[in-house]
């Protein structure tokens, strides 16, 4: 779950930074590292296989991938929760589980769901986990509560006992307990969990407000619209491999590029598309589209013109994270294995 906090300062990671990391990025402007993290189980089953993170100091970074992909092992890898088979990782510059001690104070973490006593007042268990940190102070408990309460909506049910809790009302506790102290790095897994469509959006609101303090964000996914209405940085596990990490934007634009061409005549326009060399075309209605590949925009719109084909509306079809996901796994965003 979450853990104290004080104000740590470390150095910059003493091994390199990974080769997947952004171009012409150092090692301190790193929150999160790993090189070649793996964990491998008894039966040989490789959950995470050799993986490279890079999350800059205050992204927002999509750990996106289907459920058992891998992501919420490498999350308690980072945290020290789980020892990895090989390979090394870094949290704020320090190494885990190494200096844990010095670096998990900084570090709000909620993994696989917050763990709380049932019989105890959504208050009390608060408190309960305030007066275990050690550098806590007691004099400013109760309002450092109540404002955690408040940021997560749950003031009205903070007398209320957990057990009685909804599951989206539990994820909002977990997350309230990860902000009792003020957090260098958050990772959060699965925080809209069980949420409805306004607890959803005020956590998605909650983490762009901590983005915008300097907070990291580290947010294991498998929604795919939650990734892209947050995050800055993407990285996309695929069965325990990480398949791409960069900027969202990035990401995006390497996705082979379709052009939309609306017309009365989408026959015509279709054929003038192949005629000029176009691949993958498709129809649907009034709607043609097709891959660009080497084509250049303007000479699309000059040999429909030129075939007198009447054109409606032209332009790129917005690339969404499911194309990017097919474009790198050849497959569709379902469970792995």
């Amino acid at each position: 779950m979450s853990s104290p906090v004080t104000s740590v300062t470390r150095d910059a990671p003493t091994e390199p930074v990974p080769s997947s990391a952004v171009a012409g990025s150092s090692a301190y402007q790193f929150a999160v590292t790993s090189n070649g993290l793996t964990k491998r189980f008894r039966g040989g089953q490789v959950a995470v296989d050799h993986i490279d993170l890079a999350v800059p100091h205050g992204a927002v970074y999509g750990f996106l991938g289907p459920n058992g992909s891998g992501k919420t092992t490498t999350i308690r890898m980072l945290l020290g929760l789980v020892r990895p088979t090989a390979g090394t990782s870094t949290l704020l510059g320090g190494r885990i589980p190494e200096d844990s001690q010095q670096v998990l104070p900084s570090v709000g973490a909620l993994v696989e769901g917050p763990a709380f006593h049932p019989y105890l007042s959504g208050r009390d268990n608060l408190r309960r986990l305030d007066a275990a940190d050690r550098t806590a102070d007691p004099a400013t408990c109760a309002h450092r509560i109540a404002a955690a309460l408040e940021r997560v909506g749950l003031s009205a049910a903070a007398a209320k006992r957990f057990r009685n809790y909804s599951l989206g009302m539990r994820q909002r506790l977990g997350i309230a307990a990860a902000l009792l102290q003020p957090r260098e790095l958050l990772v959060l897994d699965e925080p809209t969990n069980g949420l409805d469509p306004q607890g959803t959006r005020e956590v998605r609101a909650l983490v762009t407000d901590l983005a915008a303090t300097g907070v990291t964000v580290l947010l294991s996914t498998h929604l795919l619209s939650e990734v892209e209405q947050i995050c800055t940085h993407v990285g996309v596990m695929h069965i325990g491999k990480l398949v791409a990490q960069s900027r969202l934007t990035d990401l995006r634009a390497q996705t082979a590029q379709r052009i939309r061409v609306q017309t009365a005549q989408p026959d015509r326009a279709a054929a003038t598309l192949a005629r000029l060399g176009l691949a993958d075309i498709a129809r649907r209605g009034e709607e043609v589209t097709a891959l660009v590949g080497s084509a250049r925009p303007e000479d699309v719109i000059a040999g429909l013109v030129h075939d007198e084909v009447p054109v409606i509306a032209f332009g790129p079809v917005p690339v969404n994270l499911e194309d990017v996901f097919v474009t790198l796994t050849g497959e569709g965003f379902g469970v792995s294995g």
